[in-house]
Formats: structure tokens, C-alpha cells, sequence
């Protein structure tokens, strides 16, 4: 990292007096030196609330943090809500690199040769640019037909760029961890390091096509709720880590309400799908979508009365096993029957929580955080927040959030945003409690059993052959083995009785001894 990048950064904290979020009395004797050496630089925004001024400061520092700064508006169990919602308002809006260069990027990954033998119609001009990548337009000749597509270049030198930006904002959560009083509760080093990843990871667009790819066979398994969910082909065969090469999309932005409206689309069915589209994720295909904002989702309108969600951008996806998935469905079933015994009794069960949690003092916890949560109407409580809130009142009983879960919380707060922006009488709880409800039958009901029968029966009938021989094999073994133990202990008894003998002789020896010493005296 540069000094003249690091210079930039600290003026830009000191001029928007972010250094004020740490009080006086805290810092040491050296800090407050360095920051009175750093005497012209003050803060120019003091009319501005706190929140305001974090959100403009990392605006102005560029891509970098401010992809930062939207990961850690999801973070709602860590910061207060000013700050969060504040967060949440960063746009991502990054100037174009050259298209020339651009196109030398893809020359030199998939080879001129390649390059001018299948893409025609290549636009310079970007379709889009954003943080870490921008898109370009072209035709895409294969196997006799023409296909219109996108290809998505990396920024030149952007890894390192994030690297060195990543390693600043390590160094300044460090210094957030040990001087405010609410450091440690915070998290910020782990917070940096979970950013680091997630961003990595999207910078390896080979990744990406991986994830879209799995995304869109999801949804192409012949069930009825297929069409629900559009995901773009992706053309594996020029695809790089720095380049992905997909299918180009139409569709209306789904933060586009009134042109939704003007298309006469079924807002109703439209937000009911989009939870159904996250619970099918989740539930069902134990994958899902984790960057699913406004800029991400786009909506098919050509029948306005059956509208399809469009997804684009699979960096972030997460992951859920058998045991995440049943921990949240019988949770959400448990809160929606607001049975607050049961949802602490899963977390104990669960290992969420230390097996000695008291579960009496957890659930009324949970009781005095959630009740007046269902005080309000149904279609007005926020599943989002409810999540939110079991995590931070977990959290206070040693409970560590697991990182597919703050993914997935990330995920519904999305969701839910979208689904009530598109229909605000969207009754979230009402959509998603049939479907939770089923699934946890079909885990735990008499099918499921039948199901994992008939999933074991090839294990089964492959080692059926072997059995008369394994069982033969144990029972031989058993008999050795007890033939060996028979063994043992009569070597260990006759060592016993020659140990006794040995001890007689001792004694007798002794008794004579003694008796001989006695008359000689």
C-alpha cells in the first residue's frame, strides 16, 4: 500500500470527523499526538449526523469501500440502525475503464485467433461498469447460430488494488477493536476478513460461471415452479478468471416500479415469487443466490400476469448442510407459532449455543426481544428483522453466527425489501409458514423415512453380496479375539500366583530372619 493511498484515506476520515466516533478519554497518549500533528485537516461536515458522515467519507474513498460499506449495511446485528440504513443507500457507481483496454484484456485471455473466429459485434462502449468489473456487448457465433451476450471483464490490476485497500481497512479495525468501548462486541478484524473473502472470491470470474451454472440447472429440473427463476446461459468454453462470457438479458429492473406498473405486471404474484424463489433456494436446493439487490434482479414482463425474476452477478452464492437447514425451518415454525421454549430448546440442541446455556433464561430472552415483535399485524413484521434479532439475542449467549448464515440473512433482508417495495401488503409470513411447514414434514414425516430407504437401497443392495461374509469375518474375529483374551488372563493369573509366591517367601524369610536375630540377642 502506497503512503500517498494511506495519506488519502486518513484525510478523508479526519475531514469527515470520523475520528470523532472514538471518544477523547479512550485514546492513548500517541494517537491523540498524531492526530494534533495532522492539525489542518478537520472536519468540514459537522452539521452532518454521524451516520451521514461514514456513508459520504466511504463514498468518496471509491469501489473499494464502498462495496465495504453495502456488505456491512446487512450487518444490522452489528451496527446501530442509523448507520445501517445509511449504509444501504450506497450506489455503486463506478466510471468506465477504456474499452480498448478492454478488449486487450479478452484478446490476450481467450487469444485473438478465438476471439475473431466467434465474437463479432464487439461494442467498445461499455454496457455497464462497476466496482470490480465492467460489460460489454457482442454476437457470439457457435455451432452455426448467432447468440447475443455479454462479456464481463475484471478491472485491470483490481486485485491488487483491493488487496491493498483490504490491508489499510485491517489496520484501522485493529485500532476500532481496542478503543471503542463496543470494539470487541463489533467484530471489526472479523468483519475486514469476511469481507476479504467475499471479494476474493468474486474476483475469480471462473467461480461466478461455476455458480450461475449450478444456479440455472437448479431451475431446469422440470418442476412447475421452474420458470419462477431465469438464469442466463453461460458459455463455460471462454470463460477465464478475469473474463465470463453469458447470455444477454432483457428485463425490466425490478426497483422499476412504475414502468412494472405501466406494463401492467401482477405485483402481488411477482413479490409472492420472489420468496418463493429465495425458499426454494434455501430449502430445497441448499444454494442460493446471496447478492440478490435491486442491481442484481431484473423481471421477464413479456406476460404481464405471469411475471419471472432474472438473476444476473453470482459472485456471492452461499451454501446450507442438512443440519443448517432443519435449524432454521423448525425455528421459522417455531416463531411463527411463537413457540419461544422450542426455539431455544433447538439452539441448545443444535450446538449453536453452549450445551449449558439455561434454556429457562434464554427463552425469556427470546420472549422479551420477539414478543413485541407479533404485537404488530402479520403483513407488517419484518421476517428479516426477526432473523436479525434471534441472532443478536444468540449472540449474547456465546453464540457465534456462522458465516452462511449472515449470508443468508443478508439474502432475506433483500428479499423481503424487494417483495414489500414491489407489494407493500405482502404478507411475508402468510407466504413463506406453508412452505416451511411442508418442508419440515418432508424431513422429518413418515415419507422422509421412506425417501431415505429408498436413496440407501443401492449402498444397500451393492453390500447385500458381501454381508454373509462380513458377518462370518466378525464372528471369526469375536471368537480370536475372545480366544486371546482367555489367554491373557491366565498369564495374568499365573503372574498373580507366582507375585503371591514370591511375597510368602518374603515373609517366611523375614519372620525367620527376625526370629534367629532374637535368640542370637
Amino acid at each position: 500500500m502506497s503512503s500517498i493511498r494511506l495519506y488519502r484515506i486518513i484525510k478523508t476520515f479526519l475531514q469527515f470527523g470520523l475520528d470523532e466516533l472514538i471518544p477523547s478519554h479512550l485514546l492513548p497518549w500517541y494517537a491523540k499526538l498524531f492526530r494534533f500533528s495532522l492539525f489542518w485537516l478537520r472536519n468540514k461536515h459537522k452539521d452532518k449526523p454521524s451516520a451521514i458522515r461514514l456513508r459520504l467519507a466511504i463514498e468518496s474513498l471509491g469501489p473499494v469501500f464502498v462495496k465495504f460499506g453495502q456488505m456491512l449495511s446487512t450487518r444490522r446485528d452489528l451496527l446501530p440502525d442509523d448507520f445501517a440504513s445509511e449504509l444501504a443507500l450506497l450506489q455503486d457507481q463506478v466510471p468506465a475503464f477504456d474499452g480498448e483496454l478492454a478488449k486487450k484484456i479478452i484478446l490476450e485471455a481467450i487469444g485473438e485467433e478465438v476471439f475473431n473466429q466467434h465474437f463479432t459485434d464487439f461494442d467498445t462502449q461499455p454496457l455497464a461498469s462497476a466496482s470490480i468489473a465492467q460489460v460489454h456487448t457482442a454476437t457470439l457465433l457457435l455451432d452455426g447460430q448467432s447468440h447475443e451476450v455479454v462479456l464481463k471483464v475484471l478491472r485491470p490490476n483490481i486485485t491488487d488494488i483491493i488487496l491493498a485497500d483490504v490491508k489499510v481497512m485491517s489496520l484501522f479495525a485493529g485500532i476500532v477493536a481496542k478503543l471503542l468501548p463496543d470494539g470487541k462486541r463489533l467484530r471489526p478484524k472479523e468483519v475486514v476478513n469476511e469481507y476479504r473473502k467475499t471479494i476474493i472470491d468474486e474476483l475469480d470470474l471462473n467461480r461466478e460461471a461455476a455458480n450461475a451454472k449450478l444456479l440455472k440447472d437448479n431451475f431446469s429440473q422440470g418442476n412447475a415452479s421452474d420458470h419462477i427463476l431465469f438464469v442466463p446461459e453461460v458459455y463455460s468454453e471462454f470463460s477465464h478468471a478475469n473474463l465470463m462470457v453469458m447470455e444477454r438479458i432483457y428485463g425490466i429492473g425490478v426497483g422499476e416500479i412504475e414502468t412494472l406498473q405501466q406494463f401492467g405486471v401482477d405485483m402481488k404474484s411477482l413479490a409472492e415469487r420472489g420468496v418463493e424463489v429465495f425458499f426454494t433456494q434455501v430449502f430445497r436446493d441448499s444454494f442460493f443466490h446471496a447478492d440478490m439487490h435491486p442491481g442484481n434482479v431484473f423481471v421477464d414482463a413479456t406476460n404481464p400476469a405471469d411475471p419471472t425474476w432474472i438473476a444476473i452477478d453470482f459472485g456471492i452464492c452461499g451454501t446450507l448442510n442438512r443440519e443448517d437447514k432443519r435449524y432454521l425451518a423448525e425455528n421459522f415454525v417455531a416463531f411463527f407459532n411463537r413457540d419461544y421454549r422450542k426455539v431455544a430448546e433447538l439452539h441448545v440442541d443444535s450446538g449453536w449455543v453452549p450445551i449449558d446455556t439455561s434454556v429457562d433464561e434464554f427463552e425469556f430472552a427470546i420472549r422479551t426481544v420477539c414478543e413485541p415483535i407479533f404485537n404488530k399485524p402479520l403483513a407488517e413484521i419484518s421476517f428479516g428483522q426477526v432473523l436479525v434479532s434471534l441472532f443478536n439475542t444468540a449472540r449474547k449467549f456465546n453464540m457465534e453466527v456462522q458465516p452462511q448464515l449472515v449470508l443468508l440473512q443478508k439474502t432475506l433482508l433483500y428479499i423481503e425489501g424487494l417483495g414489500r417495495q414491489l407489494y407493500p401488503q405482502l404478507d411475508l409470513w402468510q407466504t413463506a409458514k406453508p412452505y416451511l411447514e411442508n418442508w419440515v414434514k418432508e424431513q422429518m414425516g413418515v415419507k422422509a423415512v421412506f425417501k431415505k430407504i429408498k436413496d440407501n437401497l443401492p449402498f444397500w443392495n451393492e453390500k447385500l453380496p458381501e454381508m454373509p461374509d462380513l458377518v462370518y469375518d466378525y464372528l471369526k474375529l469375536g471368537k480370536e479375539s475372545q480366544q486371546q483374551q482367555v489367554l491373557l488372563l491366565n498369564d495374568i493369573k499365573q503372574q498373580n500366583q507366582k507375585n503371591t509366591q514370591k511375597i510368602v517367601y518374603s515373609i517366611l524369610v523375614g519372620s525367620i530372619t527376625i526370629c534367629i536375630a532374637i535368640i542370637i540377642s
